[in-house]
Formats: structure tokens, C-alpha cells, sequence
């Protein structure tokens, strides 16, 4: 079973959007489009993650484990 490696949230006011990194290379994403739907659950590959995404995931990424996530999510 994967093994998780750390949440990054990237939410900007009340609606959240909270991505998750697992040891084996996946990405679940849990979000809510608005307060009646909340909670959407998706698996993403990093060709799914925008430039500017990965820049905010990059940004608030904990220091001990932002190598491992820009290998994930192949950023430059």
C-alpha cells in the first residue's frame, strides 16, 4: 500500500483544495467546487497540475520534502 508523503493545500478563500503525494508517485486531490459540493476526490497524473499549481504546491511544499515532490511532479 502507498504510503504518504505530505498535504499540500493551495485554497484561496473558503473552498478548499488540498492535494496529497504518496511514495508511489501518485497525486489524489481533494476539492470543493462550491459549499454545496464539497470534498470532490480525483487522482492525478502531474500532466493534470497547471504551471501555476505546481507553483503553489512548490511554494507551501514543507522543506524536508519539496525534492521529492518536484521529482513527482517533474517540475523544472
Amino acid at each position: 500500500m502507498e504510503k504518504e508523503i505530505c498535504k499540500i493545500s493551495i485554497s484561496n478563500g473558503w473552498l478548499g483544495d488540498e492535494y496529497i503525494f504518496y511514495d508511489n508517485h501518485t497525486i489524489k486531490r481533494i476539492y470543493d467546487n462550491h459549499s454545496l459540493n464539497s470534498n470532490n476526490v480525483e487522482w492525478l497524473e502531474p500532466k493534470d497540475i497547471s504551471k501555476q499549481n505546481k507553483d503553489k504546491l512548490i511554494k507551501g511544499c514543507p522543506e524536508e520534502f519539496k525534492e521529492q515532490i518536484m521529482q513527482i511532479l517533474d517540475y523544472p
